[in-house]
């Protein structure tokens, strides 16, 4: 095929969650990829799942785009570096379109991030349960902001071609807008799910035969050539160095190392996050928690994102060599930045939803437990003002970041030894001491243009610090 000379590009967004929009991005991704395009794919909002399955059927890592975690220009960044050698851009929405982190403006929304990006817009609806109906959802959301272009409808959850003549006709009829195709209803694509959404693709779980049926379905039930003249339509932001961006604007040679925890216990951490610290001079080298008996011989620094830590715990409990290795490298003095479930994987101790409590790195006088009596659902943004300085960080800065975990502590740190404190109750979150950071915060490094050069400077051999 002959690749586009100029990068094109749509949102799949949905009328909510669940309308369908993963597992139809995932086989668009996919089917877009058979036919020779090269896909840069996203996943908007604070979500690590979700992207898991873009990236395995692109072929590569899937970005994040986050317009109230994220500066304006920042975002734009993020996306123009990420569809430097693509052919198209597939951006898959969160929750319903113009859903976002509050219900009093468009901040974080899939609708901000279309606009931002210039991107048209194809929804999602599911049309279970309905018919005509869906025309007057259509036609809701196609009017609630005038600014921004929906361009083209698909349907899911249909239950057969009837069906879907039934709401595809009073759709275009009322609305002038294409109906791309209409999914049949099929229960072997449903994905399997857990407390936090989706199960990761690095545990394993996924076959093949998901990726493969949902390409397939995306080919043969959606008109392709009417959405890549869609795409084609975008007007992406025309790449530029941005003021204030969190990447150098010259080259920056290795001059430390930092060793990121990466297997199935920890797999949540954004792909900018790893680019950001070896553009500013990082080497990365990642380690299993749950598989290695030491730490990078040549580490100055470590890392530990989030993931399922719970579901592994008497793995990790049991890699005794490995625990003591990070210990070592604690009292040697080396920094240890953790976020949600490194933080539990740096505690004394995770009680799993079984009850068995499992010793962990003993690190923080912390205990973590997803007992089902007691854990709850702790979500959202959070604007964070750290209390110590830290391997990231200076006190009293001020950053954005978000909470997603089920995990609760047993009793919270004392309040002289919190990380941050989170707006707007002061509430204290995690621990900080000495070289050892850790909380239930995730951050993405490119929300602020000083959090990855601080932590590659404080990770430097001492000798090398200036």
């Amino acid at each position: 095929m002959t690749h586009a000379t100029s990068l094109a590009g749509v949102v799949i967004a949905g009328t909510a969650s669940g309308t369908g929009k993963t597992t139809i991005t995932t086989g668009l991704i996919g089917a877009l990829r058979d036919r020779g395009f090269r896909v840069a794919p996203f996943k908007v909002g604070p979500d690590y799942i979700d992207p898991s399955y873009h990236a395995r059927s692109a072929g590569h890592p899937c970005s994040n785009l986050d317009s109230w975690l994220l500066p304006h220009n920042a975002l734009r960044e993020v996306f123009t570096r990420a569809t430097r050698d693509a052919d198209i851009a597939v951006v898959e929405g969160v929750m319903g379109l113009y859903d976002g982190r509050s219900n009093e403006g468009e901040a974080g929304s899939t609708a901000e991030v279309a606009k931002l990006l210039g991107l048209p817009v194809i929804l999602v609806v599911d049309a279970a349960k309905a018919a005509r109906s869906v025309a007057a959802q259509v036609l809701g959301f196609q009017h609630f902001d005038p600014t921004l272009r929906i361009a083209a409808v698909i349907l899911n959850n249909v239950g057969s071609a009837n069906h879907a003549a039934l709401c595809a006709e009073p759709i275009t009829a009322s609305t002038g807008l294409p109906v791309l195709g209409a999914l049949i209803r099929n229960d072997a694509l449903r994905l399997p799910e857990r407390y936090l959404g989706l199960v990761p693709t690095v545990e394993g779980r996924i076959a093949d035969d998901f990726f493969t049926a949902a390409t397939e379905r995306v080919a043969t039930q959606l008109d392709l050539d009417h959405l890549l003249r869609i795409a084609a339509e975008a007007h992406p932001p025309s790449p530029k160095p941005y003021a204030e961006s969190p990447w150098p604007t010259d080259p920056v040679p290795a001059r430390t190392t930092i060793a990121v925890a990466r297997d199935e216990a920890f797999s949540f951490m954004y792909p900018e996050n790893i680019d950001l610290l070896e553009a500013h001079g990082a080497e990365i080298i990642p380690f299993s928690p749950l598989r290695d008996t030491a730490l990078p011989a040549h580490a100055r620094g470590v890392y530990i994102g989030g993931g399922f830590p719970e579901l592994y715990a008497e793995g990790l409990a049991a890699n005794a060599q490995l625990l003591a290795s990070l210990r070592d490298a604690a009292a040697r003095g080396l920094p240890i930045y953790a976020e949600c479930g490194g933080l539990m994987y740096l505690a004394e101790t995770l009680t799993a939803e079984d009850g068995r409590s499992h010793a962990m790195a003993g690190l923080l006088p912390l205990r973590s437990s997803m007992s089902t009596t007691q854990r709850r659902l702790t979500l959202g943004y959070r604007v964070a003002t750290a209390q110590h300085n830290g391997p990231h960080i200076t006190l009293g800065e001020t950053v954005r970041g978000h909470e997603f975990h089920w995990s609760t502590l047993d009793a919270p740190a004392e309040p002289a030894r919190a990380a941050y404190t989170l707006a707007p109750d002061a509430r204290p979150d995690g621990y900080a001491s000495g070289n050892i950071w850790a909380s239930y915060l995730h951050l993405h490094f490119a929300s602020a243009s000083s959090l990855a050069p601080c932590f590659v400077e404080t990770v430097m051999p001492l000798r090398a610090r200036s």
